[in-house]
């Protein structure tokens, strides 16, 4: 049997596995699944139709699967669907999808959504993602595996983050960042390759060396961008990492690619 507080509520009608733990003054919907392993540390209100997976731990004050913060939503039964191991600090705020985006949001495994962070409705996150303190994701953001966004940095709607990406602290990002990308600024620009992210995920060395070769040939001021695309997938078709960018940019999107200043095609 779960390990439930008598200050805590849970509806009932909630499933609530029995190895989860809900601490004092939790408050836990109808609809909400909690795996084995959960913990709900304190004051923690999980809301909606909502799953939290195995080992995942919510610490006090975070609001997860709460109506969508968009004024199209209707009450449509739209799901929130949280992985296995995450951590989940205060303040956290995740919402779940809409009719206009799927009807769920999902996050993905092993994450770590540090204080005040917040996912929108619609939001697609990957596993090993950091988000940092007061991180926000506006809906409908993609977010690949691994990436990190810096502490007080904002994600327009609609925006893809690719995998290993970095997002510098207090940067605001409105255009897609290609995958292994690092992104600073007031409005984000390019500002080269998360090297240091690849190095700590064991990426060869060589796979690095092809990645710099074609970030500094996609990005060069000869040609245009569909031509330099091109030239770099024919010369570096044999590159996994590379021909994840090239499939990243040939993909459709509502936003434009993000861009380096030229003093950073490094």
């Amino acid at each position: 049997m779960a390990d439930i507080h008598s200050t805590a509520i849970v509806d009932p009608r909630a499933t609530v596995a029995a190895s989860a733990f809900v601490g004092p003054y939790c408050v836990v919907g109808a609809e909400v699944t909690l795996g084995d392993g959960v913990r709900l540390v304190a004051h923690v209100v999980v809301a909606g139709i909502t799953s939290l997976g195995e080992g995942t731990i919510v610490y006090p004050f975070a609001s997860i699967g709460q109506r969508p913060q968009d004024l199209k939503y209707k009450g449509e039964p739209s799901r929130l669907e949280i992985g296995r191991n995450n951590q989940i600090r205060e303040h956290v705020t995740m919402n779940p999808g809409t009719e206009g985006g799927g009807m769920v949001t999902r996050v993905g495994n092993g994450g770590l959504f540090m204080a005040g962070a917040h996912v929108a409705h619609d939001c697609q996150i990957g596993n090993g993602v950091i988000m940092v303190n007061n991180a926000t994701l506006g809906g409908h953001v993609t977010v690949g595996d691994y990436a990190v966004l810096g502490g007080l940095s904002a994600v327009h709607q609609f925006v893809r983050i690719g995998r290993h990406v970095m997002v510098g602290g207090m940067t605001g990002v409105e255009n897609d960042v290609i995958p292994y990308a690092t992104v600073t600024g007031n409005r984000a620009h390019l500002s080269g390759l998360n090297l240091v992210g690849l190095k700590r995920r064991a990426m060869p060395r060589e796979e690095i060396h092809a990645l710099r070769n074609a970030y500094r040939l996609l990005f060069a001021p000869e040609g245009t961008m569909a031509e330099r695309l091109e030239e770099v997938a024919t010369q570096f078709h044999d590159i996994a990492p590379v021909m994840e960018i090239v499939d990243f940019i040939r993909a459709d999107s509502t936003r434009a690619i993000c861009q380096p200043k030229p003093e950073n095609v490094d």
